[in-house]
């Protein structure tokens, strides 16, 4: 009786360890629910260097990915009017959540790649991603003006003006032709 038990155990664990690793695997392949936020490091996998167009970098070296910096020399960093537009995903559930606190802040405190593509996780994986027309489909958005211009606007303290065109140039980033299917 007590080999039968070992064995059935044995089985058991095994039958749990399969289980997870298709739970692994089922996130990349199938993302469901309402799209959470997955911070810059988990999009730097894929879009680090330059065969892949230099696009973490690009951002690492903007206003952008310091713009938290920024409220901290101004003692602004736990002000909820400020994170809002210095942080990725403030007062969301998934992103820093309705803490205003710095602590908070930090978990995707800059503006990031999804304060302008949007929450990640359900477009984040590399078969996705592999599709632009799949990648749109599961969440990705294309930023436009109107998209800079949630944050940069009158509604802002030091607000002089916003140029689309120049603004964009200096965060220009494109995936390279040759990393992206079309369907």
């Amino acid at each position: 009786m007590s080999r039968m038990t070992a064995k059935s155990l044995a089985a058991m664990v095994i039958i749990g360890l399969a289980l997870s690793a298709m739970a692994v695997f089922a996130e990349d392949a199938a993302p469901a629910g309402d799209p959470t936020y997955i911070g810059a490091n988990k999009c730097k996998m894929c879009h680090k260097g330059e065969k892949n167009g230099n696009i973490y970098e690009t951002w690492l070296n903007s206003k952008h990915a310091k713009s938290l910096e920024t409220l901290v020399a101004k003692g602004e960093q736990n002000n909820a009017a400020c994170l809002a537009c210095h942080t990725t995903g403030y007062g969301t559930p998934s992103g820093c959540g309705a803490d205003t606190t710095m602590h908070a802040a930090e978990a995707l405190g800059s503006v990031s790649c999804e304060a302008c593509h949007g929450a990640g996780s359900n477009y984040k994986s590399k078969k996705t991603m592999e599709s632009k027309e799949a990648s749109i489909a599961a969440g990705l958005v294309i930023p436009t003006e109107a998209t800079c211009k949630k944050c940069h606007n009158d509604k802002s303290p030091t607000f002089k003006g916003f140029n689309f065109e120049e603004a964009w140039a200096k965060i220009k980033h494109e995936v390279p032709d040759s990393t992206v299917k079309t369907q």
